[in-house]
């Protein structure tokens, strides 16, 4: 299974970068599953039912969020409709949406994809090693399509500290295809596959400005560190976005990862494309 993920898309510029970039992305990938982590998409701050209808239109298979999911108060019925749009696991018990979704992919195969939140300088949540180690009680990675049969597992664990991200990645190594962090913005250049077969990134960065503040506009970021005190409410910078995301190549008999290599597409930081993949005058870095 060929595997797209897309870090967080933040503000306007994200969101037109991301939308314009996944039909180019999943033609010239061949991807057969494409997620996308939106909870920044509005303004930076949450998700609006619309933008989450123009991702999954542009070719988003999942949506997932973050801490700012339920700032925008909108999402919350279309959440529950919308079993493609996940929150993180580890929300409390009676959180509208889910934490999980299984979708289908070509090939009659099926895709298991999880969202978790982690605890290291974030809101206190349920445990997110004890919410995935029980989800994967109910799925099995590889072997033949059925109830519980995945053939590929996908984990975005939305968190802060690199330390909580990388225990999270070796906690599921060998039981998932691929650990992806989000939440920093800030692409690593960690991509690897674990011992155990798992592919592992700790974060896959943004879609975003990056001449900003972690896509926000460099002014009133800077001010709030000189002085220390609230100043102007933070907007997204809205400079060209670059597109930051992650590929990865799986075994259906298996569901491990094969390879997992960098995706960067604009913007300012240097482009990087899988190897043997190119769109137009993109080429491979």
């Amino acid at each position: 299974m060929r595997i797209l993920f897309l870090g967080d898309v933040l503000g306007r510029t994200g969101r037109e970068a991301a939308g314009a970039a996944l039909p180019k992305l999943r033609a010239a990938l061949r991807i057969d599953l494409a997620i996308v982590n939106g909870e920044n998409a509005s303004h930076g701050f949450g998700l609006t039912p619309d933008m989450a209808a123009a991702l999954f239109a542009a070719g988003a298979d999942v949506i997932t969020l973050g801490n700012h999911a339920w700032d925008r108060k909108e999402i919350v019925p279309y959440i529950a409709e919308q079993k493609r749009l996940i929150r993180p696991l580890n929300f409390p018990p009676g959180t509208p949406g889910a934490g999980a979704v299984v979708v289908d992919v070509p090939g009659g195969r099926r895709a298991l994809v999880a969202n978790t939140m982690g605890r290291l300088f974030m809101d206190a949540l349920d445990c997110p090693f004890r919410a995935t180690a029980d989800l994967l009680t109910r799925y099995r990675l590889g072997g033949p399509p059925g109830a519980q049969g995945m053939q590929a597992i996908v984990l975005d664990f939305h968190a802060e500290a690199t330390s909580e991200k990388m225990a999270y990645g070796h906690s599921f190594d060998g039981q998932v295809s691929l650990v992806v962090g989000t939440h920093t913005h800030c692409p690593t250049c960690d991509h690897q596959v674990l011992p155990g077969g798992t592919a592992y990134q700790t974060d896959a960065g943004m879609c975003g400005d990056y001449d900003s503040v972690i896509g926000m506009g460099k002014a009133g970021a800077v001010t709030r560190f000189w002085r220390k005190m609230p100043g102007e409410r933070l907007h997204p910078a809205e400079g060209e976005a670059t597109v930051c995301g992650t590929f990865v190549e799986t075994d259906d008999a298996t569901g491990l990862a094969r390879r997992i290599e960098l995706v960067r597409l604009g913007g300012r930081l240097s482009p990087a494309m899988p190897e043997g993949a190119s769109l137009g005058g993109d080429s491979a870095g």
